[in-house]
């Protein structure tokens, strides 16, 4: 069983920076892949970004290519997700979640989720 907490949410300006954490508690971290999802307000949840369990392989959707980058650090337990040059477009409840897969792209596929946390980009 796997358990993860986000943090590093908050309210930031448009063309700000921010970095999310997850830290994960449990065994074999280190083989799952991980990704960052977000859900905006009537919105479905998308995914932000993948990682694979080596760190070797990521995966970008093109709303946040060249922007956001994922990365973890398996001694510590964390993934993280740079965020940069935030838009407005960006404000959602972004949720960490782990795959026992080495990495996967769709939502149903992942096995344990963060409980989120709030980012809000200001215009």
């Amino acid at each position: 069983q796997v358990q993860l907490v986000e943090s590093g949410g908050g309210l930031v300006q448009a063309g700000g920076s921010l970095r999310l954490s997850c830290a994960a508690s449990g065994r074999s971290f280190s083989s799952y892949g991980m990704g960052w999802f977000r859900q905006a307000p009537g919105k479905e949840r998308e995914l932000v970004s993948a990682l694979d369990s080596s760190g070797g392989i990521t995966y970008y959707p093109d709303s946040v290519k060249g922007r956001f980058t994922i990365s973890r650090d398996n001694a510590k337990k964390t993934v993280y997700l740079q965020m940069n040059s935030v838009k407005p477009d960006d404000t959602a409840v972004y949720y960490c979640a782990g795959t026992r897969y080495s990495i996967s792209y769709s939502h149903s596929m992942y096995d344990y989720w963060g409980q989120g946390t709030q980012v809000t980009v200001s215009s």
